[in-house]
């Protein structure tokens, strides 16, 4: 026996009832996940903090980059019908990225923190996403073995950074790994 499944619009979406578990859509299907645990929003605070500090820095030595505003936790619009609104624990906006009530388009750089609820081929799907609607870089981070994969637009192969993460995002920035695990 079939199975449907009813995509949801973004206006739909943006109907829907405040409740404690965290929501996106993607292409058009809910996702529902549970609120984070400590160890997850440790992290993701650690990279906002550390991308915030080299985000400040480069503004200042290197104003030609075009680098945005670094949030935590900020829902980024990008489709309508089906619906795709996706938050990534960690991001970086492009300079003057459009949006009234939200921000449009992907991130510059979008960070998740894969959290067990989430299956690698959800956070690859993901990745995927952001790079097809405007990100240039996404770093899945994975806590519990403390380590990162960096997925590239024009880049068909993700790569595992080591012992640090560093970023064609962010030329010379480099986040080692003990000040994010």
């Amino acid at each position: 026996m079939a199975t449907t499944t009813t995509l949801m619009t973004f206006a739909e979406f943006e109907q829907l009832p405040d409740e404690p578990a965290k929501l996106e859509l993607l292409e058009g299907e809910l996702i529902r996940m549970p609120p984070p645990k400590k160890k997850h929003m440790t992290t993701s605070q650690r990279l906002f903090l550390a991308l915030l500090k080299a985000a400040e820095g480069l503004r200042g030595s290197r104003p030609q980059l075009a680098l945005g505003d670094v949030h935590h936790e900020m829902g980024y619009l990008l489709g309508t019908d089906p619906g795709t609104w996706l938050v990534p624990d960690v991001s970086l906006t492009h300079r003057d990225q459009k949006g009234e009530d939200y921000y449009e388009g992907a991130p510059l750089i979008a960070i998740e923190v894969a959290s067990e609820s989430q299956s690698a081929p959800y956070l690859e799907a993901k990745a995927q996403t952001y790079l097809s609607h405007g990100a240039q870089e996404v770093w899945l981070v994975y806590p519990k073995t403390q380590h990162v994969w960096v997925y590239r637009t024009g880049s068909s192969t993700m790569e595992r950074q080591e012992h640090a993460i560093r970023s064609e995002v962010l030329p010379g920035v480099e986040l080692r790994f003990e000040e994010i695990f």
